[in-house]
């Protein structure tokens, strides 16, 4: 006997069929969302290197599908450490956050962080990627080891440089590049001769990372206990004699009318514009802004070259600290989580990715010895000589207590404390001696505030 079903029948029947598929995919979806573990990871960038950034993470999902890294951007170093502290008070922290260079022993301090080194624990590979460690620059190993045990993985590292427009320097009778103070003295001398003479001869930010990297450079150190790295600074003593050439000299180049101040601190902008423009000849400023440097200035016609740091002749030059920052594991993770976070960390700085971190995305030196070998075997430094410059001053550096740089809980408050002394010097004149004695007495009011809070 056959059994005819009716139309409406079938559709019944072909409705329950789907509900069925669709309750059977549903109730494994959680099961399916749970396999995906996901870490979070906050830097302090929203241009173009975030963008990068996620694409790099991108890159790792696909590569481990179980994994799911968020990176999320935030305005500036200042913006990311309110942010974080606020996370971790509350309970939800990312798994890594960059932060600045001179908020180490703030991190140190805190109890938040898993220095890196422990997290790994002698592993030579985490989820498969290799660690890079052991390919890290000396310079860079050197500033964040602390106790011998290295804290947090390197990523963007910086140097000041010397940006020059030869056209400018050329026309006004300057031989050859400024290495010195004294060279920089000399060519601003025939620049601000010329009839008519440009608006200015050179600038920098007005900020307190030049003033202590012309303390490095005379291998001078900025706190008591070497910098903070045998116990923990209690005093500031950048007010030495290495202190008072740096802001005798910085004054007198306001003086001179040689220094051009745009009359706002930590102006990183208009230092920029000043060499892209052709305002002044040359700007003094981080590496990490090379590659916009030279393309908006040849985008004006302005062909850019790099140069070192200029630094006091009468001292000669020991090396230069390193700037930016770094990535922080937070402590207390999912054991999941963490090896999630490590291995991101190694993907993101392996030899390919900091390679082009270094070259086509921005002007940080690549932070490991691979990465500038293959730069150099790419041929990208012989046909890009301008961010080579940065890789060299840092890695020539002899490493010491100087130029390892100083630990201070209060290194962001007292950084505004010498960029306001600066300030003075340059507007309201004054004896430098007297004015960086002030300074000193109030960073360690600061500091003396601060460690009373992590001493018994």
């Amino acid at each position: 006997m056959q059994i005819f079903l009716g139309e409406s029948m079938r559709n019944r029947s072909i409705f329950l069929m789907c509900l069925l598929v669709v309750v059977v995919l549903l109730t494994s979806l959680p099961a399916l969302a749970q396999d995906v573990t996901e870490v979070r990871v906050w830097i302090a960038f929203t241009d173009g290197r975030l963008d990068w950034t996620r694409e790099v993470a991108a890159a790792f999902n696909e590569a481990h599908p179980d994994y799911n890294v968020v990176v999320d951007g935030y305005a500036n170093y200042e913006e990311i450490l309110d942010a974080t502290v606020l996370a971790l008070e509350q309970g939800n922290p990312p798994a890594v956050v960059q932060w600045f260079e001179v908020g180490t022993q703030f991190a140190r301090d805190s109890g938040y962080f898993k220095p890196i080194e422990t997290a790994l624990d002698g592993r030579t590979e985490v989820l498969g990627e290799p660690v890079v460690l052991d390919d890290i620059i000396e310079p860079v190993r050197s500033y964040y080891t602390l106790d011998g045990v290295f804290t947090s993985m390197p990523w963007n590292s910086s140097t000041p440089i010397l940006y020059m427009n030869m056209e400018m320097l050329e026309a006004a009778g300057v031989e050859g590049i400024p290495a010195t103070w004294q060279d920089i003295e000399a060519a601003c001398a025939l620049v601000m001769a010329q009839d008519p003479a440009p608006a200015g001869c050179i600038t920098w930010p007005n900020h307190g990372w030049f003033f202590e990297q012309w303390l490095a450079q005379q291998d001078a150190v900025y706190a008591n206990n070497d910098n903070g790295r045998t116990e923990r600074a209690t005093e500031v003593v950048f007010n030495s004699e290495a202190g008072l050439a740096v802001a005798t000299w910085w004054q007198n180049m306001y003086n001179m009318g040689y220094y051009t101040y745009s009359g706002v601190q930590r102006d990183w902008g208009a230092t920029e514009q000043a060499i892209e423009t052709g305002t002044v000849p040359m700007v003094i400023t981080s590496s990490a802004d090379a590659r916009n440097i030279t393309r908006i200035a040849g985008e004006n016609g302005i062909e850019i070259v790099t140069s070192r740091m200029p630094y006091n002749a009468d001292t000669g030059w020991t090396g230069n600290l390193i700037g930016g920052a770094s990535l922080w594991l937070t402590d207390g993770l999912d054991p999941v989580v963490e090896d999630g976070a490590l291995a991101f960390m190694q993907f993101l700085n392996n030899t390919e990715n900091a390679a082009a971190w270094a070259s086509t995305v921005t002007g940080y030196i690549p932070i490991t010895n691979s990465a500038a070998e293959l730069l150099t075997e790419q041929g990208w430094y012989e046909e890009n000589p301008n961010f080579r410059v940065a890789f060299d001053q840092i890695n020539d550096s002899t490493v010491t207590t100087a130029t390892r740089g100083a630990l201070l809980g209060t290194f962001v408050e007292t950084r505004d404390i010498v960029t306001q002394a600066m300030e003075d010097l340059m507007l309201q004149g004054g004896d430098p001696a007297e004015r960086l004695e002030t300074a000193v007495s109030d960073a360690n009011a600061e500091l003396e505030a601060y460690n009373s809070l992590y001493t018994d």
